[in-house]
């Protein structure tokens, strides 16, 4: 399964992104930031390029992937 590396809101606020500058400046939407307060890994790959360039960082550095049950032999 696909989970976060990190708290993606935390992250974005350490670099000066609160949720009203976030929403005031249309970076991302209300849905989007709703779906990373709840831990939803279901962004879309614009999502995930403006947080990648928000943070300055690669999607790997945000995401990972871990086996769950039915990945395991």
């Amino acid at each position: 399964m696909i989970r976060y590396k990190i708290n993606v809101l935390e992250a974005l606020k350490d670099a000066g992104y609160n949720t009203y500058r976030l929403h005031k400046d249309k970076l991302l939407a209300g849905g989007t930031v709703q779906k990373l307060r709840s831990g939803d890994t279901s962004l879309t790959v614009e999502n995930l390029n403006t947080i990648c360039g928000m943070l300055r960082c690669q999607p790997g550095d945000i995401l990972e992937w871990v086996p769950d049950e039915k990945d395991k032999p």
